[in-house]
């Protein structure tokens, strides 16, 4: 019988992942993890203290940092794969796991249908003849190296692109490789992986290839496999039921999807909202279940484009996070500093970034140009992202895959940070109160089109005051709100008084604070 060796990349929730893995060794299956080495080490310390006395789950004999397009995210898929295969030589299959997946069949229901199917399951489809790339990049992943992380690490990233591109330093592709993309998340037989891990070992120059190729988990495994296996053993197909909306953002489930998910022809559903308890229950306990029958009509995905594409805001199956009552999250926290000297608060944010993991875009509903990844046109403009702010952030949250958030507003912004505090989800206020001379105002009044370069100095005396006075009504309406978690830095203040309220603001220690505020540069104009 079937026995399988779950493959669980995880960043982040120890609790929703000891869970997993009980839930998933109890039956007699296995379990290897990885944690990424850039979480929090008391998370990973309090997983392995649950989990260590269990002779199903095995870790990663090396943790390395994730980081999304990276090279990382197989080599950590590796490292967990090999502890997997030496630690449990009665694994017969090896099936890869994220955090947000849950079984949506019961054990019982997947060993027989593993059984009954000896094949590989990996979505895998060529690379150039197929449409699964829709939009953006495609022979630049390949033919050019990409050693930067293009999501923190944006100029880098994109300045070493656009350098190989000017002189012209592509490269080639493996001759003998036919390139595949597809899915992460795929099924594998024992020999199959053994063999995998023994093409690595001998094939030094394709790790090379594929080591600065971008979005290299979408590619190796369903390349290789293609390369290894015989064509009539392989299913180009993924076991994970999962959906995109048109937005190119993973469908979330609900408590509400419980039979929509059972009849779906998969073993395991992807992404399980965090808020769905008693979907996550019932799911639980389905797995230890014995006897259940599963009646397949496999119509999940033509029910959402036939209800989305009505416009249906419903409670079952459609979508939801584009809703204007809509949370973020409960489990999710958003961070903002709010600064009418903008140049201040991102000087502010590039010190953060520099201190934390967590992912920071400065004014999103001030500025046109802010740097937003592509979601679907939703970030076009100011006025669309406005409208649907709690779409945005949601889809940031899942775009960074984090937790935690941190955006910039303008103090104007009032109503936004308003319905931001009022959400399910944490939400911290970081308020930057600076000091404005006159010639910050003049320059000030330009920039907004109150001022230009010929206007008389009898005007600007007239105007400044307003200005100033605009400027202070907004930080008092600000405090006026008695926002639950504000928190609030000075030009004025000490750096060991604004060191103590950013500890407050981002839960870090207080020396890596005090190396923010004494950052001698912090408030100059």
């Amino acid at each position: 019988m079937a026995k399988i060796a779950y493959i669980l990349l995880c960043h982040k929730d120890p609790d929703a992942i000891i869970k997993q893995a009980e839930r998933l060794t109890a039956v007699g299956d296995y379990m290897a993890i990885h944690f990424d080495a850039s979480a929090d080490p008391a998370q990973y310390k309090a997983i392995r203290d649950a989990l260590d006395d269990n002779p199903n789950v095995t870790f990663a004999a090396k943790r390395i940092r994730c980081g999304w397009g990276e090279w990382s995210l197989v080599q950590a898929t590796l490292h967990a794969v090999e502890s997997a295969v030496e630690a449990f030589p009665r694994a017969t299959h090896f099936y890869m796991l994220s955090g947000d997946c849950m079984a949506i069949k019961s054990a019982e229901y997947t060993h027989k249908f593993l059984d009954n199917n000896d094949a590989d399951f990996v979505e895998s489809f060529d690379y150039f003849e197929s449409d699964w790339i829709k939009t953006g990049w495609k022979e630049e992943r390949l033919i050019y190296r990409h050693w930067f992380n293009e999501r923190t690490q944006k100029k880098l990233f994109y300045g070493m692109f656009n350098l190989q591109k000017k002189l012209g330093l592509t490269r080639e592709i493996p001759a003998d490789l036919q390139i595949q993309i597809g899915s992460q998340w795929w099924c594998l037989r024992r020999q199959t992986i053994e063999w995998i891990l023994d093409f690595c070992k001998k094939r030094r120059d394709v790790i090379r290839f594929f080591r600065t190729t971008w979005i290299p988990d979408e590619t190796f495994f369903q390349t290789l496999v293609r390369h290894l296996v015989p064509e009539d053993q392989i299913r180009g197909r993924t076991l994970t039921f999962l959906m995109f909306t048109d937005y190119g953002m993973p469908v979330t489930f609900y408590n509400d999807h419980y039979d929509l998910l059972l009849s779906q022809d998969y073993l395991f559903a992807r992404k399980i909202s965090p808020d769905a308890s008693d979907l996550k229950r019932r799911l639980g306990l389905l797995y230890a279940a014995q006897g259940v029958h599963f009646q397949i009509s496999n119509e999940g995905r033509s029910l959402f484009r036939f209800l989305t594409g009505r416009g249906r805001i419903g409670r079952r199956f459609a979508t939801r996070f584009w809703e204007t009552e809509s949370t973020l999250g409960r489990e999710r926290e958003l961070l903002i500093v709010v600064c009418k000297k903008w140049h201040v608060a991102k000087r502010v944010l590039e010190r953060i970034r520099q201190t934390t993991n967590v992912p920071a875009i400065e004014y999103v509903f001030n500025e046109e140009d802010a740097q937003l990844p592509a979601l679907g046109g939703i970030e076009k403009t100011i006025g669309k992202r406005t409208r649907h702010r709690r779409a945005l952030m949601r889809m940031l949250f899942d775009y960074f895959e984090t937790d935690r958030l941190i955006v910039c507003m303008d103090p104007s912004n009032l109503d936004l940070l308003e319905d931001f505090s009022s959400d399910r989800s944490v939400t911290r206020i970081l308020e930057i109160d600076c000091s404005f001379t006159d010639d910050y105002l003049v320059g000030h009044a330009m920039r907004v089109g109150l001022a230009g370069e010929q206007t008389s100095q009898e005007t600007l005396d007239r105007l400044l005051p307003t200005i100033r006075n605009d400027m202070v009504f907004e930080s008092d309406a600000i405090r006026d709100a008695q926002f639950e978690n504000h928190c609030r830095i000075r030009e004025s203040a000490s750096s060991e008084e604004n060191a103590d309220e950013l500890v407050k603001f981002l839960g870090i220690a207080g020396d890596k604070a005090l190396e923010i505020t004494n950052t001698d540069y912090l408030f100059s104009d």
